[in-house]
């Protein structure tokens, strides 16, 4: 799978000088747990990269809960992890793929090549017996050159025209139905989803912390039409990142992230949102 990298592929690539590990454990209820268990014991050599500190930018009353970091900060974070244009980067979690989902896209926003997730994540190669380290690395020297992916974002003007005046484009909710139903919303300000949208809860892409494979992924999707433009979002734009490379496994081109999410669209009280209830 072209942005995934096994257990077994790691395994026999860490020590490679040109392969960059990074830790992405994150926990959204305790903030600090994903450094401590990284500081407990990690894969040998990963850095690790906090969401609120790396991989987000300053909140402010809208663009959400994880807005997208300043670019500038974030390549200086990538290059203290030593990565350069032509470094391996295998991002991982716990498992759950959005937070180290969330690292692939954003390195791939700014141009980079060669960033993959490692399937199956830190738990499972636990489970197989793999090394862990306590040790942090130093600080690395990398250079890395911005090209900023345009087509990979929407913006909240793009999402509106797409929920309100039915553009074509195809807005995909990749929250747990329950949030996208308006059954329950235990962070954002009301409960519901952008009108339109469509739920594939993004957890439906995976055999536990595994990834499905392309023909399942395909299989998925299989209602949307492939030659409309399609936006992803999530609660803050974290999420929404596993949709987005299984889309992408699917076959489909024209995929871009609503980074503030649904915790965007929501913090505009003008801005009308849809419930399903049950019948």
């Amino acid at each position: 799978m072209e942005y995934i990298r096994s257990i077994d592929w790691l395994a026999n690539h860490l020590h490679d000088a040109d392969v960059c590990i990074i830790d992405c454990r994150f926990d959204l209820s305790d903030p600090a747990a994903g450094e401590q268990q990284y500081k407990k014991g990690h894969i040998p050599g990963a850095y690790y990269a906090h969401l609120d500190r790396h991989l987000s930018g300053e909140k402010s009353k809208h663009g959400g809960r994880h807005p997208l970091p300043d670019i500038e900060v974030f390549r200086q974070t990538v290059e203290a992890f030593g990565i350069t244009d032509t470094t391996t980067v295998v991002a991982y979690d716990g498992g759950e793929a959005m937070f180290a989902g969330r690292f692939w896209w954003l390195l791939s926003y700014i141009g980079h090549k060669h960033v993959y997730i490692l399937d199956g994540g830190f738990d499972e190669w636990r489970k197989q017996g793999l090394p862990v380290s306590v040790d942090i690395p130093a600080p690395g020297q990398g250079s890395v050159s911005i090209g900023i992916q345009k087509e990979w974002t929407a913006s909240l003007e793009e999402v509106r025209k797409a929920a309100l005046e039915k553009d074509g484009t195809i807005l995909v909710d990749s929250r747990a139905p329950e949030r996208y139903e308006g059954k329950t919303e235990p962070l954002d300000r009301v409960p519901g989803h952008i009108p339109g949208a469509i739920n594939h809860f993004f957890k439906e892409g995976f055999n536990g912390s595994f990834w499905k494979s392309e023909e399942a992924q395909t299989q998925r999707f299989q209602s949307l039409d492939p030659k409309r433009p399609i936006i992803v979002y999530c609660g803050s734009g974290v999420s929404a990142t596993p949709n987005i490379i299984a889309l992408k496994q699917a076959g489909f081109q024209n995929v871009r992230l609503y980074a503030g999410s649904y915790s965007d669209w929501s913090s505009y009280e003008e801005l009308p949102v849809e419930k399903r209830t049950e019948k």
